[in-house]
């Protein structure tokens, strides 16, 4: 008996070393740490239940048979994060560079079968040369497998990408249908075709990290949501987003415990808005004084920061926060933000997290770029992404909301439920200028009488209360109050019930 249990401690040993110890002094010497280490740092101590330990490739062709490490290059299992159950998978690059085989396919697609049968998130490290070569079309067949399944758990589990290393090809694919992405600076980056294939098609010379590193993903391509110095910071960052978010779509997120009055008055918010109409102001200081404890998740931070996406707890409550930054490009909506807003609010209303919508819009950034980038369309997700949404809604506009931008931004039309205006707001097609010399076209050429025009449209339409005459407004709130009226809100809004007629699914403008 004992020397059956020593013969499953050895193997045991043998599996946790993966490639052995040359490859894993090599990962180390790059910055990185080994699959195991990871899944020890992302799940709490000890929480770690491993599957498929002495799993082993079948390949017999090009010598492979002659080295068949347990385990084949995945750890796979599933643990907690912070008493929350999850699964996950961690590719080992010191096995065949972490290449993806028939067998590793079985073993990630065995953990996605068991987090939607159980109603638990997946997150995925990914730390691979690709596509096994060896194994062919096999391998191509595991990762549509796996597509399979991240398209199946799509909106039912939270699905989080972490990106440790290279991912390149089919395999960029994965995560690109995840919920979020997260890079790691000068050692991750994707790309579906790598350098060498891209000078030699279109001669344009440029690096893996250029071509694909964090700073692309997070600043102009919008693939990644976030990007952290080293391992260890994304996995910490992790465990804290997870905190944030509901185990499956029939889950509520998690209730935290709080030491913030609700109905905490910040009277600094009295003056946040500028005497100057167009003189702009930071938003993020409203998201942190009416947030508990001032704590927030910002996702896509780096890209598209005319639009802020973020998490925030009310009453340790999840609430997902959308707001125009007027500090960029004066707060207009653009493609980017568009489609950046689009996604978050559909990740909330996928997962029963309430939003809050905060709105200084101009309206929409005008330009030939816009127009032949689509931004009707990409304008129209937005617009979609919060009128299909049922999760609670509650808006508040602090100052401009012009145009088609007033609709899209939740408005009470796209079934706002609570729609407040601080005494700042203004609601109007256009900027009070732009109106005048349209109305009043024929007296152009008289400077005091345009002057008198305008006021005049200002002191009728540049406030809330014409929208607030007609119900399109709830209610005017004194700034100071924001936090009380909107946690308030949020409170009577938590036996929502509001359903959406029957479809297949629907056709968003993609």
């Amino acid at each position: 008996m004992k020397d059956i249990l020593k013969e499953l401690e050895d193997r045991r040993e043998v599996a946790r070393m993966g490639g052995g110890e040359r490859r894993i002094n090599a990962q180390h010497a790059k910055g990185k740490l080994t699959a195991r280490e990871r899944v020890e740092l992302l799940l709490d101590e000890g929480s770690f239940e491993e599957f498929d330990t002495f799993k082993a490739h079948r390949c017999t062709d090009f010598g492979m048979q002659k080295e068949k490490p347990a385990g084949d290059g995945v750890i796979t299992g599933w643990g907690t994060i912070n008493g929350r159950m999850v699964y996950v998978f961690s590719q080992d690059f010191t096995v065949f560079g972490g290449s993806l085989s028939e067998t590793h396919a079985e073993k990630i697609c065995k953990i996605q079968d068991m987090a939607m049968q159980n109603g638990a998130p997946v997150i995925g490290i990914n730390d691979s040369g690709g596509a096994r070569i060896q194994e062919g079309v096999a391998s191509l067949a595991g990762y549509a497998e796996v597509f399979q399944r991240n398209i199946m758990a799509s909106g039912v589990v939270p699905q989080i990408s972490l990106i440790m290393g290279p991912c390149a090809g089919g395999a960029v694919y994965s995560p690109a249908m995840t919920d979020f992405i997260f890079m790691v600076k000068d050692s991750s980056y994707m790309f579906v075709t790598g350098p060498d294939v891209v000078k030699t098609v279109t001669n344009e010379v440029v690096t893996a990290e250029e071509l694909g590193g964090a700073s692309t993903h997070t600043k102009k391509s919008s693939v990644a949501d976030g990007a952290f110095e080293n391992d260890i910071e994304a996995l910490t960052e992790v465990r804290r987003l997870v905190d944030f978010l509901p185990l499956n779509n029939r889950d509520k997120a998690p209730v935290r415990p709080f030491f913030d009055e609700p109905g905490r008055i910040e009277e600094s918010l009295d003056t946040l808005i500028p005497e100057n109409p167009n003189q702009p102001y930071d938003m993020k200081e409203l998201i942190l004084k009416v947030a508990d404890e001032g704590d927030y998740y910002e996702i896509q931070e780096d890209f598209a920061k005319n639009i802020i996406t973020c998490f925030i707890r009310l009453e340790g409550q999840t609430v997902g926060v959308v707001a125009n930054q007027p500090t960029v490009l004066a707060g207009c909506l653009d493609i980017d933000s568009s489609r950046k807003a689009a996604r978050f609010v559909r990740f909330c209303d996928a997962f029963e997290i309430p939003i809050l919508t905060l709105v200084d819009v101009p309206g929409f950034l005008p330009g030939t770029s816009q127009e032949y980038g689509g931004v009707i369309k990409h304008g129209a997700k937005l617009l979609f992404a919060y009128g299909e949404a049922t999760v609670p809604k509650v808006t508040v506009i602090t100052r401009k909301a012009y145009g088609g931008a007033y609709d899209v931004m939740a408005s009470k039309h796209l079934r706002g439920d609570f729609n407040y205006a601080w005494p700042t707001a203004e609601i109007a097609v256009m900027g009070a200028k732009g109106a005048t010399e349209i109305i009043h076209r024929a007296d152009l050429g008289d400077a005091e009488k345009i002057a008198a025009h305008t006021q005049d449209y200002e002191d009728r339409f540049a406030n809330p209360f014409v929208a607030a005459e007609r119900g399109f407004i709830d209610e005017v709130i004194m700034p100071q109050s924001t936090r009380k009226r909107v946690s308030r809100a949020f409170a009577s809004l938590r036996n929502k019930k509001l359903q959406n007629p029957w479809k297949k699914h629907d056709n968003i403008p993609l």
